[in-house]
């Protein structure tokens, strides 16, 4: 048994259309584009026997394989990224024991936070896990200033003491008084779109139909609550640096500034 990864990238998105293959300057001055940003992250992890790209789109499967990436082409009737892990799975006929889906949309995601996920779903009950971040005043402005400009992107979750997964929303949750906000009341946690699973949690994924939250949402992860599958939320850190991820064309300059101001993640 061992563990496998992801990069689940399609090129249909409704918000920012061929979003793997948009190109953003790196930290060293260089174009680049998401996806093998993504991929050089993934590049990074030590802990993963393999690696791989998963697309239904030719165009992204050429561009990969341009950079050395392993690509995996999948179903285009899949609806989301954890359906496409788990056909990915399934055509490479192997069991691994914890597999990762790392979207390719995170490239600013610290390689010690998939680190810590991948542990705790090793050393838990749980059969998901995915991170969380509790947003710093800064991001949380961020957040509410996108909710109100419409610009529908970053997801927040709530969970219990035991943290275990509640709900996750593209609303800004819990309820935020932005005008009585101070580091001491604010209790946002913004979601990090990577989550690692057991098989047989992907096996019953892909078993379930969406239902109405997940519909409403537009987020896979609900399916499993849904269904009664607990997701365990990790709460990790960034070590001073900064995170956002790439949801809309608004978002590459953000993206850039914080490649540049960022330590070695």
């Amino acid at each position: 048994m061992s563990n496998l990864l992801v990069i689940p990238a399609r090129y249909q998105s409704s918000r920012f259309p061929g979003k793997p293959l948009a190109y953003f300057e790196d930290y060293n001055g260089k174009k680049i584009s998401l996806i093998e940003k993504t991929w050089q992250l993934a590049q990074n992890l030590d802990f993963f026997e393999k690696k791989i790209i998963a697309t239904d789109d030719i165009r992204i499967k050429e561009f990969c394989e341009s950079f050395g990436a392993e690509v995996c082409m999948t179903s285009p009737d899949l609806k989301n990224g954890s359906e496409r892990v788990a056909e990915t799975q399934k055509l490479l006929k192997k069991n691994y024991e914890i597999i990762v889906n790392l979207q390719g949309d995170a490239p600013l995601t610290p390689i010690w936070v998939i680190r810590e996920l991948v542990n705790e779903l090793k050393n838990s009950d749980y059969d998901v896990a995915t991170p969380v971040l509790k947003c710093d005043l800064q991001s949380l402005r961020k957040l509410i200033t996108d909710k109100k400009a419409g610009r529908i992107g970053a997801t927040t979750v709530v969970f219990d003491r035991d943290l275990k997964a509640l709900y996750f929303s593209k609303e800004l949750i819990p309820y935020t008084n932005i005008d009585d906000l101070s580091k001491n009341n604010n209790f946002v946690y913004h979601h990090i779109g990577v989550y690692a699973y057991r098989s047989k949690a992907l096996d019953s994924y892909i078993s379930f139909y969406p239902g109405p939250l997940e519909k409403q949402e537009g987020l896979e992860q609900l399916r499993f609550l849904e269904n009664n599958i607990d997701i365990k939320c990790v709460i990790s850190s960034l070590k001073g640096n900064q995170f956002w991820e790439l949801n809309n064309p608004s978002d590459i300059p953000i993206i850039e500034r914080i490649l540049k101001s960022n330590k070695n993640i």
